[in-house]
Order: structure tokens, then sequence, then C-alpha cells
């Protein structure tokens, strides 16, 4: 019998409060960060299994073959949810929204999304709330000095873009999708029209963008150590700074130390620049100071645990400008 996860199981938690450690800006005293060696289990592809709770486990997981209607009446009740791998398609006919995907805040709240037809692992919505109420609390999505939003979103490995359309809603002035399936960047593209921002951004002085704008979403269909490491390759302006970058990748597809490496030394990130960081608690824990290779760092500033996820965001090279947004070491610890 498999136990399926209460809502408690998914509160937020966080180890116990220390005395936190300032940066520099933050009004308080400097330290030195000191960037740490990353750790071996960090540099292999990761094991993260998944209970059989829903439309998503892991490719080598045994599947349970779904009885016909007939099949379930002959029986004598219904059959365990089917197992469904991450990345194969689905049945679109049967299962139109697997994760009831839709907006939560902000100008479109409650919106429903497109889900593209392949399984997904998509943020869930209680881990989305509370990340978009911390970036909420860092300020930004803040009007300055009279001006509307100015924050730019690069949302990598978007999947049908919910992460990046929340930004959107919540006042963001541009964002970018980035994912490797066509299915998925043509389940974004038609959620950005659904939801009415398939709208043009006009440029010039003051506004951080060329003469000619450019659009409030953009979708590209490229993999995502590419798009960092060489934006102009896949259409990225390579000049674009992006105020969030926002990583929710397969757990078990990619290697974390080759994403922090691609993620910190990215052209498309500057000071002040908001990662975040999806990870399964299998992992450990990622490291508090991530080095740069021109001499600058990313500073740890939450490490939360929901159920078996973790959310690690970092700034990059602080400079005390991002409301509430201290270093906390105290944090990322194995928990």
């Amino acid at each position: 019998m498999v136990r399926r996860q209460t809502s408690a199981s998914l509160v937020m938690k966080r180890p116990n409060r220390r005395r936190r450690s300032s940066v520099a800006g933050d009004g308080g005293s400097n330290i030195q960060l000191e960037p740490v060696e990353i750790a071996p289990n960090l540099k292999r592809r990761v094991v993260a299994k998944r209970p059989a709770l829903g439309h998503v486990v892991p490719k080598n997981s045994k599947t349970r073959r779904f009885k016909s209607p007939s099949e379930s009446q002959q029986a004598g009740g219904s059959d365990a949810a089917q197992l469904r791998p991450q990345g194969q398609s689905r049945d679109a006919k049967r299962y139109n929204n697997p994760s009831n995907l839709r907006i939560l805040g902000g100008s479109v709240r409650g919106r429903k999304l497109e889900s593209p037809d392949v399984y997904l692992r998509p943020m869930m919505g209680k881990v989305r709330e509370a990340v978009y109420s911390t970036f909420t609390s860092f300020g930004m999505y803040d009007d300055a000095g009279g001006a509307s939003c100015r924050t730019r979103h690069l949302d990598i490995f978007s999947g049908s873009g919910s992460v990046g359309l929340e930004s959107l809603s919540r006042g963001a002035w541009h964002c970018t999708f980035v994912d490797m399936s066509q299915n998925c960047c043509g389940a974004c593209e038609r959620n950005i029209e659904r939801c009415g921002f398939d709208t043009w951004n006009e440029g010039g002085l003051g506004t951080g963008i060329a003469e000619e704008g450019e659009p409030a979403a953009r979708v590209v269909c490229a993999d995502a150590f590419r798009a960092l490491r060489q934006p102009e390759s896949v259409g990225i302006p390579p000049d674009a700074k992006y105020d969030i970058v926002t990583l929710c990748p397969p757990y078990e597809e990619i290697v974390y130390a080759e994403l922090l490496e691609a993620v910190a030394n990215s052209v498309l990130v500057a000071e002040d620049t908001v990662v975040l960081v999806e990870y399964p608690v299998e992992l450990g824990c990622l490291p508090h100071v991530i080095a740069r290779e021109n001499g600058g760092v990313l500073v740890g500033v939450r490490n939360r645990r929901y159920g078996r996820t973790v959310i690690a965001m970092y700034i990059v090279n602080p400079t005390g400008e991002r409301e509430s947004a201290e270093s906390r070491p105290e944090e990322f610890i194995t928990i």
C-alpha cells in the first residue's frame, strides 16, 4: 500500500536558526565568504526515486497496466494509479491537464494552463506560492521611482511555463522560457497567449533594452546548458541580463555540479541576480557559496525543504540592494 503525502508533509522545513552572516551592503559587518569545493555527490547524477502517487515517476520504475472500465467492473473496484514515466508521451484525450496547473497570483490569477503532451514534474503549487512570496519580499516586483517593474526572468527547464508565467502575472517585465522539448515549447507558447502575455515591450532610453524593444515573453527551444553558456547561439541576446533565473531540472537527467557551474559563469547573470535551483532531498545539500571564474560568488540566501523537494536561492555578487536577502549559511545543511 502506497502512503500518500499529506498536506503536512509539504510544509516548509528549515533548520534551527543561528546568527546570520552579513554580506557586503546589508548594513552589518562584512565577512569574507569563502567558496567551498563542490561535493562529490553533486558531480554525478542523483538517484531520486519517487513513489507512485501521481502521473510522474522515473523512467525505470515498474509500471502497472491500466485496466479498462469493463475490467475494473469485473474485478470490483478501481485499479491503483497507473505509473507514467517523465518525458514520455501521454494520452492527451484522457489526461488534458494532469497536474491541474494554474496561475496562483497576480493579474491572471486562477488562469488554467495547458500541459504538454509529455509527462512532467512541475513545481508543486505550495512550493511555487512560497517561492513567489520570497521573491516579493526581495522586492523583485516593486515599482521603482515611479517607473513600472523592470524585472527580467529567465525560466530554464520551463516545461509548460508555469514558473515564468507566474512571474509575468505578478508584474515581471519580461520572461525568456527555455526548454529542449518541442512539445513543451509549443504548450508554453499557447499558455503565453492564453494568459495575454503575447505583447511587445517598447525599448529605448531608460528601459535597459534596445530601441526596437522586445516581446514580453520569448520561448527558446534549446539545451539549457547551451543557453547559459552560449546564449547568442540559441537566439538570446548575449548582452541581455536577467534579475531572476529559475532552474527546475529533471532530477535524474542532469549533473548538478555542471548546472551550478553553467549558471554561475553565464553572461546572462549580473550583480544581484537571484538564482533559484530546485533539487531532490536525496542530493543532500548544495553549497552555501559558489565561486565564479571571474572571482565573484553566488551567496546562498535560502535553502528550504518542502516534502522531498528542496529550493535553494542564491544572489550573484550581492550588493545589499535585495531586501531581506541576507546570507544564511545555517540553512545550507542537509535537512
